[in-house]
């Protein structure tokens, strides 16, 4: 069961935030807080990770970074990403 949008908006809030600034967290921790350690629980919550994350980026909540940057677009990146509180 894939979780709603708001635990998901809630779990990753929570990590960053315990993460604390200048700290990133893996959108793959999100997945495993929620789906538990199989790949088949995590897994498919990867792209509903994302998109959350891209969303609280568009509202300044989190930043997204692909090697130690802060996206330009977040609707528009590639690749490994990390998760973070905005600098």
């Amino acid at each position: 069961m894939i979780p709603d949008d708001f635990e998901l908006e809630l779990t990753l809030m929570r990590l960053v935030t315990e993460r604390g600034a200048d700290k990133t967290v893996c959108p793959s921790e999100v997945a495993r807080a929620l789906g538990g350690p199989h790949p088949d629980g995590w897994g498919p919550l990867m792209q509903p990770v994302r998109r959350q994350a891209v969303r609280l980026m568009k509202e300044g909540r989190i930043a997204i970074l692909r090697k130690g940057k802060v996206v330009d677009d977040p609707d528009d990146f590639r690749g490994i990403y990390r998760l973070s509180l905005p600098r």
